[in-house]
């Protein structure tokens, strides 16, 4: 029984904020009704102006409780209800003003009820409309709560198949190698040791240095010039950065990258060309990369191989980079073209 005697107050007055917010709201509106009452030549009218005073906010706290069954079966805000009570509301007040300059003669009972009763109304319609805009902002509060935890969730298991993918690639060069320049292993298997250290440490975080991203880019372009040797005419311009406030999404570039090496290798060319570029600039990072291809080759591995890569990458730029990333893609043979502009973080 004690219980319930603590639950229903809670359920009418809510948050014992509220209680604190109308004593600081009364003192205005008991000016306001106290100005209004002597306007009309009401006797007493500081009692009635404190009456009145504690009426409409007993009024208002009523209408909170009424909207919570009123407006139950809605999760969004209605536009007619509230369109409705705003109305409601103009009108009432209104009244008050036309019915305090003509009130009817020899009338006193009721003038008394066509002050009181849309005064009460008012009060009533104020407190359900503050209660029907409180739960809607409540409301998409949580959908958007709901909402960035799924995104999370959907970074994160993107994130973790990032270092499975970039392994399987990489290991199905070092078998290759391994028959047909198997001295080059060694060298390989140091610097895969490097780039997995930072795939297992780092590319968790969501957002890394730029200093540190460039560092792996780096590493992997030495790998890949291990392991491709002369065949490869390589130019890369990466900005040397050495603070750490320019941040990143972790391996968002690579997988460009590591697609340039890998489709560009499979072309009937007897030189490979990459050109890799990555600056700041303003308040943006931009790369491009370019690499050499055949419209034949690209048919049968870009959908095949790379599509798992690809697909995560813009997946990532549309949850980390929302409206603040610019992606083209160009593929006329016998260029492949990646430009990609993001805003620093």
């Amino acid at each position: 029984m004690s219980t319930t005697r603590n639950i229903l107050p809670g359920v009418f007055f809510g948050k014992s904020l509220y209680l604190y917010l109308a004593l600081v709201i009364s003192l205005p509106l008991y000016l306001m009704i106290h100005s209004y009452v002597e306007a009309i030549d009401v006797h007493e009218d500081e009692a009635v102006a404190a009456a009145a005073t504690a009426c409409f906010m007993a009024g208002i706290f009523a209408g909170r409780y009424i909207a919570q069954f009123w407006s139950s079966g809605y999760q969004s805000l209605h536009v007619g209800r509230v369109v409705l009570l705003v109305t409601v509301i103009i009108v009432c007040i209104s009244w008050l003003f036309f019915h305090a300059d003509f009130p009817l003669q020899k009338r006193a009972a009721i003038n008394l009820l066509l002050f009181w009763l849309p005064f009460m109304v008012v009060s009533l319609a104020l407190g359900m409309l503050v209660k029907m805009i409180s739960s809607n902002n409540q409301y998409q509060l949580k959908e958007a709560q709901a909402s960035a935890a799924t995104s999370k969730s959907e970074l994160h298991l993107l994130q973790s198949q990032l270092s499975p993918h970039f392994l399987f690639n990489t290991l199905n060069n070092l078998y290759g190698l391994s028959i047909s320049q198997h001295e080059k292993i060694p060298g390989l298997l140091l610097k895969l040791s490097e780039l997995l250290r930072y795939t297992v440490y780092q590319a968790n975080e969501i957002y890394v240095p730029l200093k540190d991203e460039l560092s792996y880019i780096n590493n992997y372009i030495d790998f890949e010039k291990i392991r491709i040797g002369e065949r490869l005419v390589l130019t890369a311009e990466l900005e040397n950065i050495q603070h750490t406030d320019i941040r990143i999404a972790p391996m968002l570039l690579i997988v460009f990258i590591e697609n340039a090496f890998k489709h560009s290798k499979n072309t009937p060319e007897q030189q490979i060309f990459i050109d890799i570029v990555v600056r700041t600039w303003g308040t943006s990072i931009l790369f491009s990369v370019k690499n050499s291809f055949s419209k034949t080759e690209e048919t049968a591995l870009v959908h095949k191989s790379s599509g798992f890569g690809l697909a995560s990458v813009r997946k990532r730029l549309e949850l980390l980079y929302p409206g603040a990333y610019e992606l083209t893609i160009q593929h006329e043979e016998p260029m492949y073209t990646v430009l990609l502009q993001l805003k620093m973080k």
